[in-house]
């Protein structure tokens, strides 16, 4: 079986900032122009799955499946995998609620997502 890499994405600063208080991001993106918006697009375009926690999970699914912006159809057409022991049931398309090893369905899903 070949291996694919798992790669973490994540904003935050040199300090290991992620968010405000209050769970504001809006310090992320204030210069994003077109040719950022183009490479990040590009760069989701990669991914095999989105993988997740349920908090991640609910605020991702409030958001993108609503949104115009470009980076919402990479959002929402790649599978999402949410690892959860609570999380019953989701209602974004294309999402697989998982309660298993993760480690063990990490491996299994390695070789079964889209190249």
């Amino acid at each position: 079986m070949t291996m694919r890499k798992l790669v973490l994405q994540m904003q935050f600063s040199l300090d290991g900032f992620v968010a405000g208080a209050h769970g504001e991001l809006d310090w992320i993106f204030p210069d994003f122009d077109a040719d950022s918006a183009k490479w990040t697009v590009e760069k989701l375009w990669q991914a095999g799955a989105h993988l997740m926690g349920s908090v991640t999970y609910h605020d991702m699914a409030a958001h993108w499946p609503s949104s115009a912006e470009p980076y919402a159809a990479p959002m929402n057409e790649i599978p999402k995998i949410v690892f959860s022991n609570s999380l019953k049931k989701a209602d974004w398309p294309k999402t697989r609620i998982v309660s298993s090893d993760l480690a063990t369905e990490i491996a299994n899903e390695a070789a079964t997502i889209r190249k």
